[in-house]
C-alpha cells in the first residue's frame, strides 16, 4: 500500500503547522521548508481548511494555523479524508475471473481495516511530541 503524494504533503503541511502553531505559516514558507511547489501545497491547504484541519488568514500578514488543537486531528481521519474509503482493488469492478472464488479482496480489505486502525491510535500532537522531530520542524529552510 502506498499513500498518493497528495496525503504525504497533507501530513507534512499538518507537522509543519503544528510545531510553528505560535505564529502563522505562509505556503512558500512550507514549501521552502519541504522543497516543494506552492500550487501543490495550495490545494493540500485549501483541502485542509475545508476539512476544519486549518484556518486560513489572507492578507499581506496573513497565513495558516491550526484550526483546532493538534490533539483533534486523527491521523486515520485525515488519511481517509485524502486517500478516499476505495477498496484497495475493487475485483467487481475489474470483470475478473476469479470474483467471488478468491479470497485476495477479502484479505486486502482486512489489511486495510488494520492499517487504519492503527492509525486511529495516534493525533497530530502524538507525532509531533518527539522533541527531535519538533526541533527540526522549527528550523528555517536553507
Amino acid at each position: 500500500m502506498q499513500l498518493s503524494r497528495f496525503t504525504d504533503y497533507t501530513l507534512r503541511v499538518l507537522f509543519y503547522v503544528a510545531a510553528n502553531n505560535d505564529r502563522l505559516v505562509t505556503l512558500s514558507e512550507i514549501a521552502g521548508y519541504f522543497d516543494i511547489s506552492v500550487e501543490h501545497l495550495r490545494k493540500v491547504v485549501h483541502a485542509l481548511s475545508k476539512s476544519g484541519h486549518l484556518a486560513t488568514f489572507r492578507g499581506k500578514n496573513g497565513g495558516i494555523k491550526l484550526a483546532v488543537d493538534a490533539t483533534e486531528i486523527n491521523l486515520a481521519v485525515v488519511v481517509a479524508q485524502t486517500e478516499g474509503k476505495e477498496p484497495l482493488i475493487d475485483c467487481s469492478k475489474q470483470g475478473c475471473r476469479l470474483t467471488g472464488s478468491c479470497s485476495l479482496q477479502g484479505i486486502l480489505d482486512r489489511a486495510q481495516a488494520q492499517f487504519m486502525a492503527v492509525l486511529e491510535e495516534y493525533t497530530l500532537a502524538d507525532l509531533i511530541k518527539s522533541p527531535t522531530m519538533r526541533q527540526q520542524l522549527l528550523l528555517k529552510a536553507v
